[in-house]
C-alpha cells in the first residue's frame, strides 16, 4: 500500500507542476532550463534510488538507459515532423523511450543480476558504454556528430509532474507487500531467498524499473536540450547519479531528492569560480561523505517502514 496521503501530494505535486508551466514565461530562459535540469535529475535519482537504495545493487549504467529513452523518444518526435499536432505525440514518444529502456534494462538485468557487488557494478558499466558507442556509430540518430533539431516540448509541467509520478510510484512499490521483497533482498539475500523470495526477479523488477524512469528521463532531456551527443551518456553520467544516491543516503527518497537538487545547482554556485569549479566540486563532495557517510540529508538513523 502507498504512504498514508501519497496519492494527495501526488496530486498537489502535478497541480503545482501544471501552475508552474503558465507562470513560466514570466521568468528569465536560463533559470527555468536550470530548474527543468533540477526536475530530470530528481526523476534520474528517484530512479536509480530503488536500484542501488532500496535493493541494494550497484548499477553504473544509469546513463545507459537515460541515453535509450533519450534517443528513442527523440527520434520518434523527428519522424513525426513538425505538424500543428506533433506535440499531442510527446507523451507517446516518452512512454516509448520509457518502454524500449524497460525492454533493454530487461535484456541485461536478467544476466547481469545474478552477479554481485563489484561484478555487477563493472557489467552494468560496460553496458553503458556500450550504448553510447552504439549511438556514436548510428547514422539514424547522428552517429558522432550528434542528433540535432529536436522539437523543444519539455516544460515544467512535463518534468515535474513525472517526476511527481516517479516518486509516487517508486514510493508505493517499496511499499507495498511486493516491495517487501526488496527491501529483504537488500538487507540478506541469502536469508531472502530462504524465505521464498525470488531474488532475481526481484532484482530484475528494481532494474527495469529504474530504467523505464531513466527512460522517461531521457526522453524529457532530449526535447529539452534539443541535441544529444553520444558524449553526454558516458560513464561520468552515470557516476554523477549514482553520487545523488549515496550523498542523499542509500534507500533515503527525501534524501535523495534533496542531493539532486543540490548537486544539480551547485555547479551553477561555482561558475564564477571557472578555472577551479570541477576541482572545487570534488573537493565538497570528498568532504561530504567523509563527514556524512550515511548520506548528507541522514540526520537519523534511516528507519525502513515496517521494520522494528
Amino acid at each position: 500500500m502507498p504512504l498514508p496521503g501519497a496519492k494527495r501530494w501526488l496530486l498537489v505535486g502535478i497541480a503545482l507542476a501544471v501552475i508552474a508551466t503558465y507562470l513560466a514565461p514570466q521568468f528569465n530562459r536560463y533559470y527555468l532550463g536550470i530548474v527543468i535540469d533540477v526536475g530530470i535529475a530528481i526523476i534520474l535519482a528517484t530512479s536509480l534510488n530503488l536500484i542501488n537504495g532500496h535493493t541494494g545493487q550497484f548499477s553504473l549504467g544509469h546513463a545507459g538507459f537515460m541515453a535509450v529513452g533519450g534517443y528513442f523518444s527523440a527520434w520518434i518526435s523527428l519522424e513525426i515532423g513538425s505538424s500543428a499536432h506533433a506535440q499531442w505525440y510527446f507523451p507517446l514518444s516518452l512512454l516509448a523511450g520509457g518502454l524500449l529502456a524497460a525492454v533493454v534494462g530487461l535484456m541485461v538485468g536478467i544476466p547481469s543480476l545474478r552477479l554481485k557487488g563489484d561484478y555487477l557494478a563493472i557489467v552494468t558499466l560496460g553496458f553503458g558504454e556500450i550504448i553510447r558507442v552504439v549511438a556514436q556509430n548510428t547514422e539514424a540518430v547522428g552517429a558522432a556528430s550528434g542528433l540535432k533539431g529536436i522539437p523543444q516540448y519539455t516544460n515544467l509541467g512535463w518534468t515535474f509532474g513525472l517526476a511527481a509520478v516517479t516518486i509516487y510510484v517508486i514510493t508505493a512499490l517499496v511499499n507495498s507487500t511486493y516491495g517487501r521483497g526488496f527491501i529483504a533482498v537488500h538487507d540478506d539475500e541469502i536469508a531472502a531467498e530462504s524465505n521464498g523470495v525470488n531474488t532475481t526477479v526481484t532484482k530484475v523488477t528494481a532494474f527495469v524499473t529504474g530504467a523505464f524512469f531513466a527512460g522517461i528521463a531521457g526522453g524529457l532531456y532530449a526535447h529539452h536540450k534539443r541535441f544529444l551527443s553520444p558524449t553526454g551518456f558516458d560513464w561520468l553520467k552515470s557516476i554523477d547519479i549514482v553520487v545523488m544516491v549515496i550523498l542523499g543516503g542509500m534507500g533515503n527518497t527525501v534524501g535523495v531528492i534533496l542531493a539532486a537538487i543540490l548537486l544539480t545547482l551547485m555547479p551553477e554556485f561555482l561558475r564564477d569560480f571557472a578555472e577551479y569549479r570541477m576541482i572545487i566540486y570534488a573537493l565538497l563532495i570528498i568532504l561530504l561523505m567523509l563527514l556524512r557517510p550515511n548520506g548528507l540529508f541522514s540526520f537519523k538513523k534511516f528507519k525502513r517502514r515496517g521494520t522494528a
